[in-house]
C-alpha cells in the first residue's frame, strides 16, 4: 500500500503538524487507511510541549515529493549468489520472461554483476573450443548431473579440472585420453574405466553404467560420479556446473537507487542503452532491476496539502506529485494541479476548526487526546483568540475540544506561549515560523515569534537583522521580515531588512533602525501580507 501523505507547509508551526495528524486520523478511522501525517521541517518546542502534552510522536518527516526509482513498478527478480550453477541460472532467466538480466551478488547483498540470457550464450559457444573445466567444485557438477560420488577419493575431492573428453572405443588409439588433468565421460565401458582409474584421471563420469566390483577395488586418486544421463546430454551439461560469478558482467554496470529521481534516471538510461539496470537501496544492497519499460508511466506520489497552498511553502518535487485535497485558512495562491480536487479553504483563525467540521461532517468525534491538541493548535494559531484571524467559531470549537479532552483552554494556553525561547539560538528562533512570499513582482519572507517577552527578544535585534541580512544575499529577497508577537501586550515589534518606505506607507507608521511596534498587529496572514499586497498592487 503506498501512502497518501498529509502535510503541512515548510517550518511548520502547531497548527500545521495538528492539522496533518488530526486529518490522517479522521481518513484512517473512516477506513481509508493510507493516509499518513507528515512534516516538512522541524518539529517547534512550542510543537513538541503539545505533543507530548497529549502523548503523540511527531509525525514522519519528509523530504520531497519528486518521482523516484522507489515509487516505479520495477521487477524483483531472484537474487543469485556468486556460487550458484549456470544451469540453475539458466532456469531460473527462462521462468522470468520478462527480464533480461537477473543480479548476482555477493554474501552481503551487495551487486556483483548482471547476468543475461547473452552471458549464458557467449559461454556456452566459448566451450565448443575450449573444452577445459578450470577449478569448478565438486557440488555443482554434482548437481547439475543429478550424479552421486562412488569412491573415497571423491568423498575427499572438494574442486574438479581438466579437459572435458568422451572416451572412445579403444580401437581407435589416436584419440584415447592421455592426460591426466583430465575430466573423463564414458558408458558401460571396463577397458576405457580401467584405463581412467590408472592413469589417475581428476574426474570419471559413469553415464547410465554401474561399476563393478573389480573396479571399485583398483587403488586410484580419481573421483568416480555416476550419473543418469547419457554422454551427449552429460557433455554438455557439466559446463553449466560452472558458478555464474564467473561469467557475469561485472565491469561498467550501470546502477540506480532508490531514492534516484527519474527523471534523472530517464536521461542516463537514453544515454547507455543498457536492457537492465540494477537498483540498490541506502545499504547499496540489490532491491531489484529496472528497464526502460518501468518508465513509461511512473507512478507519482500522492499528497494532502493542510495549512498552505502555495509552491514557496510546501514540499519540493509538489510539481511531480498528485495533489488530492487542499485543506486551509490562507488567500488562494498558485499551486495548479493536474485534475480537479477536493478544496476546503474557509475564512477562520486555524486549521484545525476546519477540520473539527470534517469530524463532524462524517459523524465522528475526535479522540479525547486528538481534540485536546486541535484545542491547542487552535489556541497557538490565534494567539489565545486574540489575532485578527480568529473567529467566533474557533472559539466555540476550542470549547468543544477542550470538553472532549476535560482541558482548560487557559491553562493550555499558558502552557503553550509560557515556553522558554532564550536558551535557542537566533537562527532556530528565525526559522521556526518562517514563511516566503512571492507578491507582484516581489519575493520576500516573513518570519514569526509568538512569546510573552518581546523586549527579551528585542535585544536580540542585531542577531537576528544579520541573519537576514544573510537571507536576502542569499537569496535575492526584496524584504525579511521578523515579527515578535507579544501575546501580553497585544502587537507586534517589526525587524525588518528592505526599504524604509515599504513599512512606512504599508503600516502608516515611521520605523527607526529597522524596527517599528505595531498595536494591535498579531497576524501575518490576515494583517502583514495583505498590506504588503495592498501596496505593491
Amino acid at each position: 500500500m503506498h501512502p497518501i501523505y498529509v502535510t503541512g507547509h515548510r517550518n511548520p508551526d502547531t497548527d500545521s503538524i495538528v492539522a496533518a495528524m488530526a486529518y490522517a486520523a479522521l481518513r484512517n478511522a473512516v477506513g481509508d487507511r493510507e493516509y499518513e501525517a507528515a512534516c516538512l521541517g522541524h518539529v517547534s518546542d512550542e510543537t513538541k510541549i503539545v505533543l507530548d502534552r497529549f502523548g503523540f510522536q511527531p509525525p514522519k518527516r519528509i523530504y520531497n515529493m519528486y518521482t523516484q526509482v522507489r515509487d516505479l513498478e520495477f521487477d524483483t527478480p531472484p537474487l543469485l549468489s556468486t556460487a550458484v550453477t549456470v544451469g540453475t541460472a539458466w532456469n531460473i532467466l527462462q521462468e522470468e520472461k520478462n527480464i533480461s538480466a537477473v543480479p548476482v551478488a555477493n554474501e552481503d547483498g551487495t551487486l556483483f554483476g548482471m547476468l543475461s540470457r547473452e552471458n549464458v550464450a557467449s559461454y556456452n559457444m566459448s566451450q565448443v573450443t575450449s573444452g577445459y573445466l578450470d577449478a569448478v567444485p565438486l557440488f555443482n557438477v554434482l548437481s547439475v548431473l543429478d550424479g552421486r560420488v562412488l569412491n573415497d577419493a571423491g568423498d575427499s575431492t572438494d574442486m574438479i579440472s581438466g579437459e572435458v573428453t568422451v572416451a572412445l572405443p579403444q580401437s581407435q588409439t589416436n584419440l584415447l585420453f592421455n592426460d591426466r588433468q583430465s575430466i573423463v565421460i564414458c558408458g558401460d565401458q571396463p577397458d576405457m574405466i580401467r584405463r581412467a582409474l590408472e592413469m589417475n584421471v581428476n574426474c570419471l563420469v559413469l553415464c547410465q553404467a554401474a561399476l563393478s566390483q573389480e573396479l571399485q577395488q583398483l587403488p586410484t586418486k580419481t573421483c568416480i560420479i555416476s550419473t543418469p544421463f547419457d554422454a551427449y546430454r552429460t557433455v554438455r551439461l557439466i559446463f553449466q556446473s560452472v558458478p555464474v560469478g564467473r561469467i557475469c558482467r561485472t565491469a561498467d554496470l550501470t546502477c540506480f537507487h532508490l531514492d534516484d529521481r527519474v527523471d534523472e534516471v530517464r536521461e542516463k538510461v537514453l544515454k547507455f542503452r543498457d536492457p537492465c539496470y540494477p537498483i540498490l537501496d541506502e545499504d547499496e544492497k540489490v532491491v531489484g532491476v529496472l528497464t526502460r519499460y518501468h518508465l513509461l508511466r511512473p507512478r507519482r506520489k500522492r499528497v494532502v496539502l493542510v495549512d498552505h497552498n502555495e509552491i514557496a511553502q510546501s514540499v519540493p518535487g509538489l510539481e511531480e506529485a498528485d495533489i488530492l485535497e487542499i485543506i486551509d485558512h490562507h488567500r488562494l495562491a498558485d499551486i495548479q494541479t493536474n485534475n480537479p480536487i477536493y478544496v476546503r479553504n474557509e475564512p477562520v483563525g486555524s486549521t484545525n476548526t476546519i477540520i473539527a467540521s470534517m469530524f463532524q461532517d462524517r459523524g465522528l468525534m475526535p479522540s479525547a487526546k486528538m481534540a485536546g491538541m486541535m484545542a491547542a493548535a487552535i489556541i497557538s494559531d490565534t494567539v489565545m483568540f486574540k489575532s485578527p484571524t480568529c473567529t467566533e467559531r474557533d472559539i466555540r470549537t476550542a470549547e468543544r475540544m477542550a470538553r472532549i479532552a476535560n482541558i482548560s483552554l487557559d491553562e493550555l494556553g499558558k502552557e503553550i506561549f509560557s515556553a522558554s525561547v532564550g536558551n535557542k539560538s537566533a537562527q532556530d528562533l528565525l526559522l521556526s515560523d518562517y514563511k516566503e512570499f512571492h507578491i507582484a513582482g516581489h519575493d520576500l519572507a516573513v518570519a514569526q515569534i509568538t512569546c510573552v517577552d518581546s523586549p527579551q527578544m528585542l535585544a536580540r535585534k542585531d542577531e537576528f537583522l544579520q541573519l537576514m541580512k544573510n537571507l536576502v544575499k542569499e537569496k535575492g529577497f526584496s524584504m525579511v521580515i521578523l515579527m515578535l508577537t507579544d501575546v501580553l501586550l497585544e502587537g507586534t515589534q517589526l525587524i525588518y531588512i528592505g526599504n524604509d518606505e515599504i513599512i512606512q506607507q504599508a503600516f502608516n507608521v515611521q520605523p527607526k533602525e529597522n524596527t517599528v511596534f505595531l498595536p494591535q498587529i498579531m497576524s501575518r496572514k490576515k494583517q502583514v501580507i495583505p498590506m504588503l499586497s495592498a501596496l505593491w498592487g
